[in-house]
């Protein structure tokens, strides 16, 4: 399983994945979800994937590869003038693969072979902009009513985000609050596991100001996971007592 979590702000954007796929509870590996390709001063685009390994790695794998080619006519990530083209072409290509896949196995539908993927990240003279791409190829942006988009593993931290996220915090509060959805679901769900990948984009610089793994010896992600089932404990103990003899209206 997978969890990846994409946050728009006024000051940048701020994502983070974990790194742990499963194919049943005595075979877990570790694989990067997190993807980013810049150019110094005109772009910066990070891919973060969710779903069957095999469909994600092909589409990282082709998008390598058409960067490649001599006369870099299928470089999308890096020649196309706009993100929503980006996204557009990378949909596109997202939906070819797991069509292939499905046919050649004869799988109808959806299938197992289903991935999601969130993209991110700004070009110079452009807002920095962060779109869901969804297994079918279509995709939505996220504004001011969905400014964040998870995949793979949602529920667990969907509710913290919720309740603390504001448009106008700063980066290293956003990077808290990602921290504590995390840690979260990482204590609700084994399908998801260190070590975490986390990153920050700040608006015009065109580059990551902060990129970091998290692993289990991290001391500033323990002390986020204590201080935060603390705090919970004390804001629980903290509520109006309930009675069985209580009287009702």
């Amino acid at each position: 399983m997978t969890y990846c979590v994409g946050m728009m702000l006024d000051k940048g954007l701020v994502m983070m994945s974990d790194t742990r796929t499963n194919s049943g509870v005595d075979n877990i590996s570790v694989f990067r979800k997190m993807f980013t390709w810049t150019v110094p001063g005109e772009r910066i685009i990070t891919l973060m994937t969710a779903g069957n390994l095999a469909s994600t790695q092909a589409v990282i794998s082709q998008l390598e590869e058409r960067m490649k080619a001599p006369d870099e006519r299928d470089n999308i990530l890096l020649k196309s003038p706009t993100m929503f083209q980006v996204v557009t072409e990378i949909g596109k290509l997202l939906r070819s693969i797991i069509s292939e896949r499905q046919d050649a196995n004869g799988i109808k539908g959806r299938g197992r072979f289903t991935a999601s993927i969130i993209v991110g990240g700004q070009i110079a003279g452009m807002e920095p902009r962060l779109f869901m791409i969804y297994p079918e190829g279509n995709f939505i942006e996220a504004s001011q009513d969905t400014p964040f988009f998870q995949i793979g593993e949602t529920k667990y931290g969907r509710p913290i985000i919720i309740r603390g996220y504001d448009r106008t915090m700063s980066l290293e509060d956003a990077s808290k609050l990602v921290m504590v959805s995390f840690d979260s679901t990482l204590k609700a769900n084994l399908s998801v596991g260190l070590p975490l990948d986390l990153q920050v984009i700040e608006r015009d610089a065109f580059q990551a100001v902060h990129e970091q793994r998290i692993t289990h010896d991290d001391s500033y992600f323990q002390a986020i996971s204590s201080s935060w089932g603390d705090a919970l404990k004390s804001a629980f103990h903290s509520l109006p007592d309930y009675s069985f003899y209580r009287e009702t209206d």
